[in-house]
């Protein structure tokens, strides 16, 4: 969702925020904004467009000061307009804050400070924690009072910084990261370790109700009830190399290239944890699995893994659909969380309630400090970086590589994937190899309206898979479906405009494929198959290699995430920052 940055020290502030808001934007690119401290007072500027967008415009990295607090929106209440960006003032320019989350209360709040003469100038629910800090300092003079106070009226979920005319920035968070990243010259407060990864690898993860308050000489964390609190320093693993696009134009087509080392060291975390995990789940009655997303189509092949070679009982239930279906959820059961960011808020709001029923929660997440991993028993690590394209890519490439080896694990090493991890490694480069072939193709299908993805059994995610990122990229209508499904009634909808993409390596769903491939072509359309050999009813032919049958969803998910990159760039779009998404959605 959005992203927060903030900063005290001894360096010039403006260009700092800048910086750190150009490397989160994939958290909300609608607008931007920042606000310094300069000689007692608050500057701010902000507008409409990305951060070198509106830097370009407005000239952020001049303002002046070392103190200050910046912000990339995506919107959820008020559209996108130069008003309801951040940072936000209260009724005077004495105080400013930015905000990631929702406040539930907000319209409660603002009939209440509109009652004691505040004016309110945005449309955002975001603006009324502005003005409930001006309301409670301007009685009590007291900024952690102030902070506190304000926290205890707000509901939903937040996070949020604030800045004070007097040089003062604090903070506070509930079910929002907000972390502290401490430097030589000065503190930052930040949504997310990238905001300040370039300067410091150590950072404090504030828990949930925490309040910080940096002032000219200390930092101080207290609890709801102003008492003090102690949060550990954590060093963080990640390398700032690793949020470089280097050699390619875009961080979503270098996130693509890395995924065959991606699989090559799957599951190469401590091996006492993937024991302990696997022990949770082999123990369980039945295993629930829950994600949203590209993490809910790999839950969906997790299911069918631990159904047939575990032969583990497993449910999948979207994240978004959890708290409806809590039926035979109970304290013999297990809820498997899979999240890349850890962060998304349909998928905390079903830990939450599949805790509340007794269960054990097992989460497989890429960030060990995240607000999943911090509510579960268990977790595991992707291992996979940070993914800074808003479309998941090498990120589900891990979660299926790890959901393999605890499988295998289960099994007995049934699987064998540890044997052939190298060998899947290969034949991802062998499809990179293909990239100007799958280019060509996506020239073909620029002007494509509707794109039909069909395969069957294990493959039937990967339609899914591929139906989002053309969707998500591309801004195609794309849809997903099980191939046997096709004539009881999307076959009412297919003609000669048609493009149809077949999912059809050679295994026992093979030859069922090809007869829906026949039926298919009578109606008019174009064929595009994705298989290991080639066949005459392909009117475009995208090869893969062969691999064991049951190891096809990590390397023919491939072609689709190549032919969306392109097929964006044949639309010009961009394909690191769709329109109306965001990396982590934190808000239900």
């Amino acid at each position: 969702m959005c992203s927060i940055i903030g900063y005290k020290g001894q360096l010039d502030v403006a260009p700092l925020l800048v910086n750190s808001l150009e490397r989160m934007e994939y958290r909300g690119y609608d607008s931007v904004g920042i606000a310094t401290i300069n000689d007692g007072k608050i500057i701010l500027k902000k507008g409409v467009g990305k951060v070198a967008d509106v830097n370009k415009r407005l000239d952020l990295g001049s303002l002046p000061g070392d103190t200050g607090v910046g912000h990339t929106r995506w919107a959820t209440h008020g559209s996108v307009t130069n008003t309801n960006a951040h940072p936000h003032y209260g009724c005077t320019d004495s105080i400013a804050i930015v905000h990631n989350g929702i406040i539930e209360n907000h319209k409660e709040l603002r009939e209440e400070l509109i009652g004691i003469g505040h004016i309110f100038k945005s449309d955002t629910d975001s603006e009324v924690i502005a003005h409930l800090l001006e309301k409670y300092y301007v009685d009590q003079k007291n900024i952690k009072k102030a902070v506190i106070d304000t926290c205890k009226r707000l509901e939903g979920a937040y996070a949020f910084v604030a800045v004070f005319e007097d040089g003062t920035i604090c903070g506070s968070r509930y079910n929002e990261p907000l972390i502290i990243g401490s430097v030589d010259t000065g503190h930052f407060i930040s949504s997310d370790i990238l905001g300040f990864l370039e300067y410091t690898n150590k950072a404090i993860y504030l828990e949930n109700r925490d309040t910080v308050i940096l002032d000219s000489k200390t930092l101080q964390i207290f609890d709801m009830e102003g008492n003090p609190v102690n949060r550990p320093i954590t060093q963080v693993a990640w390398e700032l190399a690793s949020v470089d696009k280097g050699k390619y134009a875009h961080h979503t087509l270098k996130e693509i290239h890395e995924q065959p080392v991606i699989v090559e060291k799957a599951g190469t975390q401590n091996l006492d944890r993937v024991k302990e995990f696997c022990n949770i789940v082999r123990n369980s009655r039945t295993v629930f699995l829950t994600g949203s997303g590209t993490s809910y189509h790999c839950a969906l092949i997790a299911k069918h893994l631990l159904s047939n070679f575990a032969k583990i009982h497993a449910e999948t239930m979207v994240s978004s659909e959890f708290q409806y279906t809590l039926d035979g959820i109970d304290n013999t059961s297990v809820l498997l969380a899979i999240s890349q960011s850890g962060e998304t808020a349909d998928v905390l709001q079903a830990v939450k309630a599949a805790k509340h029923m007794g269960a054990r929660i097992l989460s497989i997440v890429n960030i060990p400090t995240s607000s999943l991993a911090r509510i579960s028993d268990w977790f595991l690590l992707i291992e996979c970086g940070p993914e800074v394209g808003v479309a998941a890519t090498k990120s589900f490439t891990a979660q299926l590589s790890l959901i393999y080896t605890i499988v295998d694990r289960l099994c007995n090493g049934c699987l064998s994937f540890e044997a052939d991890k190298a060998f899947l490694g290969g034949a991802l480069r062998e499809i990179l190899d293909t990239e100007i072939e799958i280019h060509r193709i996506a020239e073909r299908l620029r002007d494509a309206t509707d794109i039909y993805i069909i395969g069957r059994s294990i493959h039937y995610p990967i339609a899914l898979e591929g139906a989002l990122k053309l969707k998500e990229l591309a801004y195609i209508h794309a849809e997903g479906m099980t191939a046997g499904e096709l004539k009881h009634g999307p076959l009412a909808l297919i003609g000669s405009n048609s493009y149809v993409i077949i999912i059809n390596p050679n295994d026992t769903t093979s030859n069922d494929n090809i007869a829906t491939a026949h039926e298919i072509k009578a109606r008019g359309a174009t064929i595009i198959g994705i298989s290991d050999r080639p066949n005459d009813v392909y009117d475009i032919f995208i090869k893969i290699p062969s691999v064991k049958s049951i190891f096809y969803p990590i390397i023919e998910v491939l072609p689709f995430q190549i032919l969306a990159y392109y097929l964006a760039l044949a639309k010009n779009a961009d394909p690191d920052y769709p329109r109306n998404l965001a990396k982590s959605v934190t808000v239900k």
